[in-house]
């Protein structure tokens, strides 16, 4: 039998199968996953069997490719249906998305793609309760979760309204009140003790909340459910940064549905899908075209368009493949209404486009009633695209800081592309590579780094072709990297000729094309300069991220801090002293009876300090990113940082 993959499982039914599990059968249901991970596995139409023994088979039946009742799984075993082997395989089995909202406009993207990573950006996901401006620090405010007395007790199963506006139904803060300790029971377990029941309990919850209309906690809680999975599976692509993120995206989203009201509620409800939204009529202006590969499989390419008022579109075709797949989309026909132009001429021609539909972040949307035919382009230096270079640099980074926010408002739009004219100095070395270094208006340096290291893509040979020349002086489109330092992903530049334009991704540069080819590489050292690169912030960071992977009890045993806090205060971060004091303490902390017998853990305490530590080390680095793109003497790491960062809740000094 020839290895098949197993077909998503939708949430509730691995939920339900685990929860129906004896106590004794639970103990055992992570070895039962990762038995079956390793048998023999086949398709047949919509089936998937597992050949659990030479003599017994379990089979997930996948109509329309989602196991999506418990009923699906069955199981030839003596103990079935109420044997360990179906929710083993469930467990092991990919968690299925949400059903879609039939409403919503389809994208002209075939399948999510993942910018800016390109990784959503998903996305991504501003603590907690407002969006400040780049360089300050918000609060976490009140850090108490939602607690049993405050919540109503209706079932699962009781009828769901759409709330008001201005406040989360009863029903709504259960289901939060639900995320939130799902989230901290895994805070509290660590990557190493949450194992298949705990990652259940999180799937009920995800299912619980999306049924109450709140399917960001939902999806939150499914990135979590992914990103356990694969880091117990030794998933090399997996990063326990994003797995920080993931969690505290799901703990401060639960913990907000109980506080917010009005627009920010909607906010963190959040949208099952992307809206799309009647625009008229839209003339386009082609920009660029930049590859799409993701860390799934998915290929293809994305086109970026302006409006005749300057607003930035995409035109995308992103569907499983790779990167050989975003080779050959470049070259194919645009599928918005009847152009003839492919996604490459588009970045360098014109649309005319009626009855268009638009996402809040920017999407064409493909629906039958669009229609376009192909129109003049602009070049770079003419209107409406030159004034995408008018803004000062540090306007553009702080743009695109609220867009690349670790915790960004779903469907906030902005962009997180800059526009500047630089002048190359050469490569530049790091401990994770070569970049380029350049000096854009105003003196600032900023370091250009590839955006795809992909042999098959023409980003790295671009960039070090580019190093040879300093003193070239170019227009160019990059993506931010938040970083202590001006830091961009190389996407596209001015032809170094003067003529035209260059898609770094996918059109190739030779010697003949720079006007001074063999110049000297530059040098510089490995150490950026600007505010925040000698910060200590790393060692509040540090301790945020070990408790992930062994959990509360591992930071607990680290032993004191002392040393750390006071290097924090000298750096002018007393508030990233008094957290890391406050995390420590409550890892370490553990009640005893009137007997001497350790009482349960306080997993909400402690959680509710993770979440304010996590998030304030998320702010202060986006405030430092901030600083340095401003023009002028470097600004001292504690200006933009502490002196404009209300202390959370209850933290200490």
């Amino acid at each position: 039998m020839t290895a098949a993959p197993l077909p998503p499982v939708a949430p509730e039914v691995t939920a339900t199968l685990v929860e129906d599990l004896s106590p004794r059968l639970r103990k055992r249901l992570d070895a039962a996953v990762t038995k079956l991970g390793s048998r023999p596995t086949h398709r047949d139409g919509d089936t998937v069997t597992i050949a659990v023994d030479d003599d017994t088979e379990l089979r997930l039946h996948a109509p329309g490719g989602v196991v999506a009742t418990v009923d699906a799984i069955t199981c030839g075993c003596l103990l079935a249906p109420a044997c360990v082997h179906r929710a083993a395989a469930a467990s092991a089995a990919p968690a299925a998305d949400p059903a879609p909202e039939p409403a919503a406009e389809p994208a002209a993207e075939s399948a999510p793609d993942a910018a800016p990573d390109p990784a959503a950006q998903p996305a991504a996901p501003t603590v907690p309760d407002s969006t400040p401006p780049p360089n300050s620090t918000p609060s976490l405010g009140d850090t108490t979760p939602p607690t049993a007395p405050a919540l109503a007790t209706a079932p699962p199963s009781t009828p769901v309204t759409v709330p008001a506006p201005d406040e989360a139904t009863p029903a709504q803060r259960e289901a939060a009140a639900a995320l939130w300790s799902a989230g901290a029971a895994v805070l509290e377990a660590g990557v190493a003790g949450a194992g298949a029941v705990a990652q259940a309990a999180l799937l009920r919850a995800a299912h619980t909340a999306r049924l109450r209309q709140l399917p960001r906690g939902a999806s939150a809680a499914l990135s979590v459910v992914t990103l356990l999975r694969a880091a117990r599976a030794g998933d090399p692509s997996y990063r326990t940064a994003d797995l920080v993120t993931a969690l505290a995206e799901l703990l401060g989203t639960a913990h907000r549905v109980g506080t917010a009201s009005g627009a920010e509620l909607a906010a963190v409800r959040g949208r099952a899908r992307r809206p799309y939204s009647p625009d008229g009529s839209l003339r386009l202006y082609g920009l660029f075209t930049e590859p799409v590969v993701t860390d799934s499989g998915h290929g293809g390419a994305r086109t970026w368009v302006v409006t005749a008022d300057g607003r930035l579109c995409t035109v995308g075709d992103v569907a499983p493949g790779g990167v050989g797949r975003a080779l050959g989309v470049a070259d194919r026909i645009v599928r918005l209404g009847d152009t003839a132009l492919t996604h490459r001429e588009l970045g360098r021609a014109g649309l005319a486009v009626s009855g268009a539909t638009v996402s809040p972040d920017g999407r064409l949307g493909a629906g039958k009633g669009v229609k376009a035919v192909t129109a003049r382009g602009a070049a770079w230096t003419e209107p409406p695209l030159a004034a995408l270079w008018e803004t000062p640099p540090a306007e553009q980074a702080a743009r695109a800081l609220r867009s690349v926010s670790r915790y960004a408002e779903p469907g906030g739009g902005g962009s997180d592309l800059l526009f500047l004219d630089i002048e190359l100095l050469g490569a530049v070395g790091e401990s994770g590579g070569t970049c380029l270094l350049a000096r854009c208006d105003g003196g600032v340096p900023v370091r250009l780094a590839v955006a795809d290291d992909d042999p098959a893509l023409a980003h790295r040979d671009n960039l070090m072709l580019l190093a040879t020349a300093p003193g070239t002086r170019l227009r160019i489109i990059g993506r931010l990297v938040p970083a202590p330092h001006p830091r961009l992903t190389l996407l596209a530049c001015s032809h170094p000729t003067g003529e035209s334009t260059v898609d770094l991704g996918f059109d190739r540069l030779s010697r003949a094309d720079l006007p001074n080819p063999g110049a000297p590489v530059h040098s510089a050292p490995d150490r950026p300069g600007g505010p925040g690169a000698e910060s200590p912030l790393h060692l509040l960071e540090r301790r945020v991220e070990q408790t992930v992977p062994a959990g509360r009890a591992a930071l607990g045993m680290l032993g004191d801090v002392t040393a750390e806090a006071r290097r924090l205060r000298r750096a002018g971060l007393p508030t990233a002293a008094g957290l890391l004091t406050a995390l420590r303490a409550s890892a370490a902390r553990r009640e005893r009876d009137l007997f001497g017998r350790l009482l349960p853990a306080d997993t909400d305490g402690f959680a509710a300090h993770w979440l304010a530590a996590t998030r304030y080390t998320a702010s202060v680095a986006e405030s430092l990113c901030a600083a340095a793109w401003e023009p002028g003497p470097a600004v001292p790491t504690h200006g933009p940082t502490e002196a404009t960062a209300p202390r959370p809740a209850g933290s200490p000094r």
